[in-house]
């Protein structure tokens, strides 16, 4: 699969702000590689990482005390809005370079194309009244972005790739399962008898509890938000309810950085003051659950992109579809582009 450029018109989330220090570094996003930079004020700024002279990387050069980044091979230097200049050659027109927008939010650096507005920034949908920020992380996922997306597309996995959320193998036949597909996004729940692990014990969750994954996938960017909670057998709330934003972020045709937001709410007032501690509990929690998928992720990197000739199950439905959203929405392709293949209907029964 070829990567499409045009996906930087979305704003992705793409280094945490504090990677970002007096040095520029490198990203990706659909293999195309960035130079980001802090000006002399301090903010964030980000150009194409090649020199509009001979291509060498501006990541490898360094930031000027006047704000402006140097390439490390013959000098030229541009300031944030990507104008140039040659120092060897001063008079030398049309020197600039490519620049992009960076905005910071979350304790992270999002980037898209300049003309992209504010408005589409992605709306982490959680009330600060209620949700406490627990803290985000990134993982690389040796995978391309269709193999990461489907994995975090289905819980079925659940049991055999993970040792601590929902449930366990003896108990693969007792989950509550709905999907729907929209035309702009998927939505999907699982219930199912949380397995015995103690590290749930610090969220207020019970032995013979239910565990219920609620989520929403959208493509401007790609990305789910997943609403973990767990009610007792007859259906009391425990006390806390977790929200993770996850973004998956195509970098080259075989790698994809995710991105997680974590997020906790208290639903018994009396407990709330344990929130931020409980939040960071829940941030690592959400950690250990992406790390066991990008453990896995690479046994199944090779899966074709077409779904075609595969015997799905009823825990598939989301997948399909979410092809032709990620085709439509994201690449903005159609069917007659050949960059972006596409995803045929497998068997669903």
């Amino acid at each position: 699969m070829v990567p499409t450029p045009d996906v930087i018109r979305h704003f992705h989330p793409v280094l945490p702000a504090r990677s970002l220090g007096k040095k520029p570094v490198r990203v990706e996003v659909a293999g195309r590689a960035y130079a980001l930079f802090r000006d002399a004020s301090g903010k964030p700024a980000a150009l194409a990482d090649a020199c509009p002279h001979r291509f060498a990387p501006l990541s490898k050069g360094q930031v000027r005390a006047d704000g402006r980044l140097q390439c490390p091979y013959h000098g030229w230097r541009f300031d944030a809005e990507g104008r140039g200049a040659n120092p060897s050659q001063p008079e030398l027109r049309h020197c600039d370079a490519s620049s992009f927008q960076v905005v910071e939010r979350h304790d992270y650096l999002w980037l898209a194309e300049r003309d992209t507005p504010l408005s589409a920034m992605p709306d982490m949908e959680v009330d600060a009244d209620e949700y406490v920020y627990g803290g985000a992380f990134s993982q690389v996922f040796e995978a391309p972005l269709h193999v990461s997306l489907d994995n975090f597309s289905e819980d079925e996995h659940t049991p055999y790739v993970h040792t601590r959320l929902g449930w366990d193998d003896p108990r693969a036949d007792q989950v509550e399962f709905e999907a729907h597909n929209f035309d702009d996004r998927t939505e999907v729940h699982y219930r199912a008898p949380q397995r015995a692990a103690p590290l749930m014990k610090l969220l207020g969750v019970r032995d013979g509890d239910f565990f219920q994954n609620d989520w929403v996938t959208r493509f401007d960017p790609v990305r789910s938000q997943y609403t973990v909670s767990w009610v007792s057998p007859t259906g009391k709330q425990r006390p806390f309810i977790t929200r993770a934003n996850i973004f998956f972020v195509p970098e080259t045709a075989t790698t994809t950085r995710l991105h997680a937001f974590s997020f906790l709410k208290c639903v018994v007032p009396a407990m709330r003051p344990l929130l931020p501690v409980a939040a960071r509990a829940a941030a690592a929690l959400t950690w250990w659950e992406v790390r066991d998928d990008a453990r896995f992720i690479p046994t199944v990197a090779d899966t074709p992109y077409s779904h075609k000739g595969m015997r799905l199950d009823k825990y598939d439905k989301p997948l399909v579809h979410q092809r032709r959203l990620m085709e439509r929405i994201y690449y903005r392709t159609g069917p007659s582009v050949a960059s972006v293949p596409l995803a045929r209907e497998a068997s669903s029964g």
